[in-house]
């Protein structure tokens, strides 16, 4: 028999325990089953830019109510091995730090599963802290969500301006449409925003913001002819007028060129250029 003196620390111990398997596994995977059928109603960033003054458009949209441009731009600009990574694409990290040792353009390495990660679950500020939950909460929704729900999720939690989050909002504002009527053109100028959305303007871009739009857009039909979005699974099919928009010239590469400087943004007149540099990854707020 133990006496009663040496109870109380084990205990105390037992329950510390069972507190952090709680806090730790079971309310994490708790909650990220809870969103792989429930859109989440706000994250951490909506709540910072509402104290900041900065308002809350946020407006779900399923991922079949949304053009099939959106998610093609998506991954021709942000992560272009989407559907063949696990959640984390190492050869993309490893050029993004070997660029930033040398010190040029700051460029992420973080993949759409890993910035879906860290827009729903964490905060926006930088730490290793941060970045191991992200892996760990990374792990977490390729495991529970799958692909087809990753992109949903994270098309429409993306921060795309001032108080504006989600393609719909964002299609809304800048375009005046829904998100399942933006054009090519349209969608590409959406993420063509995302590495600054407080700064980068959807409407009347800057050079390097229509540049890099018109590098996304070619990109992206790299995406759809050679089927780089198969793993999102059945998308609405394309209207007659996304079918007769401009395609590009050549065939751009959607991979990053992690150690090649930054494209000059130059704003050529004709609006498919000849010749189209690959799109670059970019720091946060949405992909670092």
């Amino acid at each position: 028999m133990n006496p009663k003196g040496t109870q109380g620390p084990w205990r105390l111990i037992r329950r510390l325990a069972l507190a952090a398997f709680l806090l730790v596994v079971v309310a994490p995977v708790g909650l990220t089953l809870f969103y792989r059928f429930v859109p989440p109603p706000f994250t951490i960033l909506m709540v910072q830019r509402v104290f900041e003054g900065k308002g809350w458009d946020y407006r779900w949209r399923s991922l079949d109510r949304m053009s099939p441009a959106l998610v093609q731009a998506a991954i021709a600009a942000e992560d272009s091995r989407f559907c063949e990574h696990n959640g984390f694409d190492f050869e993309a990290m490893e050029k993004a730090w070997k660029n930033n040792q040398r010190g040029g353009r700051v460029k992420g390495g973080s993949t759409i599963s890993q910035q879906t990660a860290k827009n729903v679950f964490l905060w926006p500020a930088r730490s290793y802290v941060r970045k191991g939950l992200e892996a760990y909460f990374t792990v977490l929704i390729e495991t529970l969500w799958g692909k087809r729900r990753i992109m949903e999720v994270y098309l429409n939690v993306a921060e795309m301006g001032s108080g504006t989050y989600g393609v719909e909002a964002a299609s809304r504002r800048y375009f005046g449409v829904s998100a399942d009527k933006v054009t090519r053109a349209q969608a590409a100028r959406l993420v063509a925003i995302l590495p600054n959305p407080l700064k980068y303007r959807a409407v009347k871009p800057g050079k390097y913001v229509a540049g890099r739009s018109r590098r996304i857009g070619a990109a992206a039909g790299t995406v759809r002819n050679d089927g780089l979005a198969a793993c999102v699974g059945k998308m609405r099919r394309s209207t007659a007028a996304e079918r007769a928009e401009p395609a590009p010239e050549t065939k751009a590469d959607p991979l990053p060129a992690a150690d090649a400087p930054a494209p000059e943004p130059v704003a050529p007149a004709e609006p498919a250029p000849a010749a189209v540099e690959p799109p670059v990854f970019e720091t946060p707020p949405n992909s670092d």
